[in-house]
């Protein structure tokens, strides 16, 4: 069967990453998470105190880290510059300011630009927000992945609650709620379905069943 690029768009708390690494590991495909690289430039950009409303000096930045994601058994590592940053680009300080990092046009270039470079092969699974409508237009499958904000807030609320990270669950709707706002209204690469993607709501199906029905979809792509 062929290698196919498989894309996978959709708002926050939609269990696009969890999903998609399933995929990928039941394909045997690479999965490449894009939004850990926009927290990787928002940890770097607040480690060094840039500004993150100056995109200019925010790409300056991403343009001169080495940001690569690498397979373990305990789940995919995050690195910049050879120092493993997996679980801090995923606290709440990250993820409070990773939106307005990366709605500069400047930096989305410069990660698109590596995201391509790593999808080139084939045989990738890549979830984000702009995959099927700017990173992987040519993908052979297009998924866009939602659930009601309600659900997703109670996903996050028990992923933190894993994590030892307290919130609750009004917190989360709230700024789950914003976060769509700005993902969906910002210039560069908006959060928008494809035309041509699927949409699956996730709302009412466990983490197994999301996955089935992409898989079921990828082996009609590839034969």
């Amino acid at each position: 069967m062929k290698k196919i690029q498989i894309a996978i768009d959709g708002p926050a708390g939609a269990g696009k990453s969890t999903v998609a690494k399933i995929v990928a590991e039941k394909l045997q495909f690479t999965y490449i998470d894009t939004g850990a690289m926009y927290r990787a430039v928002t940890y770097q950009a607040m480690q060094n105190n840039v500004a993150l409303e100056d995109g200019a000096a925010l790409t300056a930045l991403a343009t001169t880290m080495a940001i690569t994601l690498q397979p373990s058994a305990d789940g995919q590592l995050i690195f910049i510059d050879g120092k493993e940053v997996t679980q801090v680009v995923r606290t709440p300080e990250v993820t409070a300011n990773v939106s307005q990092v990366a709605a500069h046009a400047g930096v989305r270039e410069v990660m698109v630009e590596l995201q391509q470079e790593l999808a080139r092969a084939g045989g990738v699974v890549m979830d984000g927000r702009d995959i099927a409508t700017h990173v992987l237009p040519q993908a052979e499958l297009k998924i866009y992945m939602s659930a009601t904000v309600e659900e997703r807030a109670r996903r996050r609320f028990i992923d933190n609650e894993q994590r030892g990270i307290a919130s609750t669950l009004e917190e989360l709707q709230v700024a789950i709620a914003e976060r769509d706002r700005q993902d969906s209204e910002r210039e560069a690469s908006p959060l928008i379905q494809a035309p041509d993607a699927l949409f699956l709501d996730t709302t009412h199906l466990s983490i197994d069943e999301a996955a089935d029905e992409i898989l079921t979809l990828a082996h009609n792509k590839m034969v």
